[in-house]
């Protein structure tokens, strides 16, 4: 009787999707579909583009009712709402708590739970893409949303002084601020000099839509890279920035954003279907798809 039960939640239909704005190239409904195929589910995975709908994050609370209504297992949550649709759910897993926003949401029996995937996924990314890496010292460029979820990752990992930067110094300063009780064993704070923290740090997290097809360009001065730093990216399109290609004729080791597109997936996988995905096997899709 158990194996037949498996056999039907197997091959259960299940439906996700994914809520924010200008999300029309996201590759996420591919790699959630074809890992689902893969595990025999019939998985269907929607965009609610707010851009498209002519919504905003204040339509949050009927788009959330609609998805629950047509069954939808969960949401996958970006750019505007990840901090919006906080005041609509249930529950808050702890980090999702921690960090102050949503990139996940599990709808299950009436209730609405909150997960971030985003931080685990550059974590997960980062220890496989740059094993070794000194975690002595980082400079971060970014203290946005993404900014909030590789800060809090690189922390996790070990990372012992983080110096955050942005072109609004006072983001920068409120991610220190949140940040430093979390870890109270590591330095963390507001740059104020990069070219100094530059020459101290091991390493560079890359933050900020520079280097996006639509934001060409490098985030920083190409003189402040040396040999010695690892540099760790969140673009994924394209997948080699004009950031990891100086940093690579430079000789620095270097991380693209595919880690963290990947991973987040994983984990919003794991959490929507409660099957184990073969991370694996979703990394070669999402090669597949940007090579």
């Amino acid at each position: 009787m158990r194996a037949e039960n498996m056999a039907e939640t197997l091959v259960r239909p299940l439906k996700a999707g994914l809520i924010g704005a200008g999300i029309q190239a996201s590759l996420t409904p591919a790699m959630h579909m074809a890992e689902g195929a893969a595990q025999g589910l019939s998985y269907e995975y929607e965009l609610i583009d707010l851009q498209a709908l002519g919504a905003t994050e204040d339509d949050l609370p009927r788009l959330l009712a609609e998805a629950e209504a047509r069954g939808l297992a969960g949401l996958n949550i970006t750019h505007p709402c990840k901090q919006a649709v906080i005041a609509h759910l249930d529950e808050l897993a702890p980090d999702a708590r921690r960090l102050g926003a949503v990139n996940t949401v599990v709808l299950k029996g009436g209730r609405r739970y909150g997960h971030n995937t985003d931080w685990w996924g550059f974590a997960e990314g980062f220890k496989r893409g740059l094993p070794g890496a000194d975690l002595s010292s980082a400079v971060q460029l970014g203290a946005g949303g993404a900014g909030v979820a590789t800060a809090y990752a690189g922390l996790s990992l070990g990372l012992r002084r983080l110096a955050v930067f942005d072109r609004e110094p006072e983001r920068a300063e409120a991610l220190a601020e949140m940040l430093a009780p979390l870890f109270p064993e590591a330095d963390i704070a507001a740059g104020t000099d990069l070219a100094a923290a530059m020459l101290d740090a091991a390493g560079v997290i890359h933050a900020t839509p520079t280097g996006m097809a639509k934001y060409p360009g490098l985030p920083l001065d190409a003189e402040l890279l040396a040999p010695h730093h690892w540099v760790a990216e969140i673009v994924y399109f394209p997948l080699e920035t004009a950031l990891l290609k100086e940093a690579k004729r430079r000789g620095c080791r270097t991380l693209d954003g595919g880690g963290m597109a990947v991973f987040q997936a994983v984990g919003a996988f794991r959490l929507f279907t409660g099957l184990e995905p073969d991370a694996g096997r979703m990394l070669e899709h999402f090669k597949a798809m940007t090579g």
